[in-house]
């Protein structure tokens, strides 16, 4: 069977392994595609900050076509460590640096047949709502270039919106998987609490269990073949397979559906066209949807304690490095807002610490109470559609970039504190053509109801359509 590679484009990673484990094609041929989308599409998106294309050439050469993601081509977040490429987590410190080891979590994604081509663009160490860094420039939004794809898994969505590769690794700690998805149309998932293997990030980092690896992925098969590959052994609930969440429609759900963030503000009017559109298609597809007035978490003591701890995080991580580096060691090379939340972090006494771990435990405590009595809880993933690139970066002031922050993850940091899966499912654009999410979360280990819904909400909203259309405007513009 002869498949034109322009024809891979418009392919899940599903589809695409289908191909090499029948020997339609080779896995070498899906990379060298890609490889070829990547370089028409690379100088208009931005999205990646390194590659190793002959490392991927000759892993496609040798890999097995027993894997469920057999000689799928793909991208790690910057954030994450991968053999043979750079680790850069985004910033001008550690540019070009090559990192020797991977993790548990890399190795599982290698078992499922996955073919790293590079790393994709993230804000300095994760911390920014927008993917704009003083190393890499602007990461663009493939729906409008003049646009941001948000943070912190910024080159992830600009990558697998634009058609680069079909599904890319992303990482989430307050909504950095789920915001992103929102703007760039894609479905984006957050599993439980624990659920994955281990993926190198320190347990006593204090922001550690917020924190989830995943992928987003232009379909919702791919987002759960994927956390089957990297789900850890003996977790409670394990997940079904794809087909067979696929196949089963989720139970008659009692959904809690809420409006204004954990701040009590309402979303844009476009934000809330989309989460009436969702509400409206629950209830068509025969769930009983309430409204609630939402979790009610005390939002302020929570943000003080995400900034503080996520600073104290960081100045850990950079008070290792000098040790390592020494001399060399550079802090000028640090962003502004980087610097200044670790100046803040500094301020503070091991004292502090009891107060803003409870803030988080308090919160968790809220948001389970939020979830008793209903099977999910709905809202908008982000209260409002892409952001201008240039509006806000790693030059904003912190209190502004702080506030940025806090608006962005108004609706999906709830999920993280809690550790529940969560996800963005594209289900509406606006009428300039961009897309908006809806924003799903359930109780902790309940990932498959989750995935059942989200299959239900594909069949009967499919979106995929729209990222063809967008991959082939994309490609054409480039020939």
């Amino acid at each position: 069977m002869a498949v034109d590679h322009d024809a891979f484009a418009q392919m899940d990673a599903t589809e695409q392994a289908m191909l090499v484990r029948r020997g339609d094609v080779s896995a070498l041929e899906l990379v060298d595609a890609a490889i070829r989308r990547i370089e028409k599409l690379e100088p208009r998106i931005n999205a990646l900050v390194s590659e190793n294309f002959a490392l991927a050439r000759e892993r496609a050469r040798n890999t097995s076509r027993d894997g469920v993601f057999a000689g799928v081509p793909t991208l790690i977040k910057d954030l994450t460590a991968y053999p043979g490429h750079a680790a850069g987590f985004g910033t001008r410190m550690f540019h070009g640096q090559v990192s020797p080891a991977g993790s548990q979590y890399t190795e599982a994604l290698d078992a499922a047949g996955l073919i790293v081509l590079g790393k994709s663009a993230t804000s300095e160490f994760g911390l920014l709502g927008t993917t704009e860094t003083l190393v890499n420039g602007a990461t663009r939004n493939p729906w409008n270039l003049s646009l941001s794809p948000g943070g912190s898994s910024g080159g992830a969505v600009a990558a697998v919106a634009s058609g680069m590769v079909p599904v890319a690794h992303a990482s989430d700690g307050g909504g950095s998987i789920r915001g992103p998805a929102s703007f760039a149309g894609l479905f984006g998932f957050k599993p439980s609490r624990g659920r994955t293997v281990l993926s190198g990030i320190p347990a006593e980092m204090p922001t550690a269990r917020l924190i989830s690896d995943h992928c987003v992925s232009r379909s919702v098969r791919d987002s759960a073949n994927w956390l089957l590959a990297t789900e850890q052994p003996g977790v409670n609930a394990p997940l079904p397979t794809a087909t067979a969440l696929a196949g089963t429609a989720p139970k008659r759900l009692r959904i809690g559906a809420y409006r204004n963030d954990c701040f009590g503000r309402p979303p844009s009017k476009d934000a809330l066209c989309a989460f009436e559109t969702a509400m409206r298609l629950c209830e068509q597809l025969g769930h009983d949807v309430v409204e609630i007035a939402g979790p009610a978490i005390d939002a302020e003591a929570t943000g003080k304690a995400f900034f503080a701890l996520s600073g104290i995080a960081i100045g850990g991580i950079l008070e290792h490095v000098k040790q390592v580096m020494g001399q060399a060691y550079d802090p000028s090379l640090l962003e502004p807002y980087t610097s200044e939340i670790v100046r803040r972090a500094q301020t503070l006494s091991p004292a502090d610490w009891p107060e803003m771990m409870g803030a988080f435990a308090a919160a968790e405590i809220a948001a389970d109470r939020a979830m008793s009595g209903y099977d999910v809880l709905l809202s908008p993933t982000v209260p409002f559609g892409p952001c201008p690139l240039g509006m806000h970066g790693p030059n904003e002031d912190a209190d502004a970039a702080n506030a940025f922050t806090q608006q962005l993850a108004g609706y999906t940091v709830v999920a993280s504190l809690a550790g529940w899966p969560a996800m963005s499912v594209p289900l509406y654009w606006t009428a300039e053509g961009l897309p908006i999410g809806c924003h799903f979360a359930a109780a902790r280990d309940e990932d498959a109801l989750l995935f059942s819904l989200a299959f239900q909400l594909e069949m009967a909203a499919p979106w995929r359509h729209r990222l063809a259309d967008l991959t082939e405007t994309l490609l054409c513009l480039n020939d």
